[in-house]
């Protein structure tokens, strides 16, 4: 499916609007003729790369020219957003002429100085920023834990998104040392392996095979993770899709748990292990069940679920006194892949976009892990790539 008509008219007449803008600025300010000149041209070709760019087809195309795709549109958004900020700060500083005063040229100086720093932050986020591994160390204390689970440590990983990588596997071979370096007793992964096939885990499977965990790796599927967004031409090719999905994980040593349960054991001691398949928000498909994942859930059993969706906490879980659930796993959200002192644009959709969260009785507890990879754009600014350590407490 092509970028929305109407977006990308904007996007286009924004553009021109913003060139025409500063082409004039230059025109007048500057004596010699070359410098609107060259701008006047870079601009042209620019528009150019972009219509030409956003007029190929989104799901027929091979990863490897996706990922073109991704990075031309990326490098078009770092030039036009510091463009913008200069209109904008210099059409502010023009503000004293309506009244027949000067220019404040410090404010479009100013502008033209932000400018320059969005640009340098957003390829900082996208060359250095996007493999700075996180560790998070996580305590949560869980009534009746049983007292061989006490000190009980699970490594959280979530949104991989492998296909942004294409064919290199070193970052993922870092990410691999790094948690095995944890010594954890599980390892869990909540969803999103791929961008939008399975065949782009391929050149990964023999790194995440590597993963070691006493009890083992476990894992879930993500809206990603299921072939919805491209188009197949028969149900039998995107079934064969996900069979070649669930074959790989097998071959990665990893236990997929689809609307089912895995129990641990610690001695006479056990707790539950649930993974549901994807629960979507609009426009993400419903694919997971709690009943079908675990039958009981009112029991004593101490259960830790992964759902990919943190939105399906805050809509089965955490206000359900029927729903007896411990710990919640989600991902999904990677912060946006913008988070700043804290603060993070995912708020505007998820109200639990990241870290921990208490249900009001304090009886369960969500977090939810920012993600390792990237989707759409290839940056991070300040919501680094995360691997969660959570050690398990029995609450006394």
């Amino acid at each position: 499916m092509r970028l929305p008509v109407l977006l990308m008219s904007v996007v286009f007449l924004l553009s021109i609007a913003v060139d025409t803008y500063l082409y004039r600025i230059i025109a007048s300010r500057c004596r010699k003729k070359c410098w609107s000149r060259t701008y006047l041209y870079s601009s042209i070709i620019l528009i150019i790369f972009l219509v030409s760019v956003v007029c190929v087809p989104r799901r027929s195309e091979t990863g490897d020219s996706l990922t073109v795709i991704m990075w031309s549109l990326f490098g078009y958004v770092t030039v036009y957003l510091p463009k913008v900020l200069c209109v904008f700060s210099d059409a502010v500083s023009c503000i004293p002429s309506l009244w027949g005063g000067r220019r404040w040229r410090a404010v479009s100086v100013s502008g033209a100085m932000l400018a320059v720093t969005v640009c340098v932050a957003m390829w900082w986020g996208a060359l250095v920023n996007r493999f700075a591994l996180n560790v998070e160390n996580v305590e949560v204390n869980v009534p009746d834990l049983p007292p061989a689970f006490d000190g009980y440590r699970m490594v959280q990983i979530s949104d991989l998104h492998v296909g942004t990588y294409g064919n290199d596997t070193a970052f993922v071979s870092a990410i691999v040392d790094r948690i095995n370096a944890q010594n954890a007793d599980a390892v869990l992964f909540t969803g999103d392996a791929v961008n939008r096939r399975t065949d782009e885990l391929l050149p990964f499977v023999k790194p995440l095979s590597r993963l070691r965990a006493n009890d083992g790796v476990y894992s879930i599927l993500g809206n990603h993770d299921y072939g919805d967004y491209i188009d197949w031409g028969s149900e039998e090719s995107k079934r064969e899709n996900m069979e070649l999905m669930y074959r790989l994980q097998y071959e990665m040593g990893w236990r997929l748990l689809r609307n089912e349960h895995e129990m641990l054991y610690r001695g006479n001691d056990s707790i539950a292990l649930v993974g549901v398949e994807n629960w979507g928000d609009p426009p993400f498909p419903t694919y997971g069940s709690l009943s079908k994942a675990y039958p009981s859930m009112s029991d004593s059993v101490v259960k830790v679920l992964l759902t990919h969706n943190p939105a399906h906490w805050v809509s089965e879980v955490k206000d359900d006194e029927k729903v007896n659930i411990a710990l919640t796993l989600s991902g999904h959200t990677h912060a946006m892949q913008v988070s700043m002192c804290g603060l993070s644009p995912a708020a505007w959709r998820y109200p639990t976009w990241g870290g921990c969260y208490e249900s009001k009785s304090g009886r369960c507890v969500l977090y939810v892990n920012i993600g390792i990879g990237t989707v759409g754009v290839p940056m991070r600014l300040g919501a680094t790539p995360e691997i969660t350590v959570i050690t398990l407490k029995r609450s006394k």
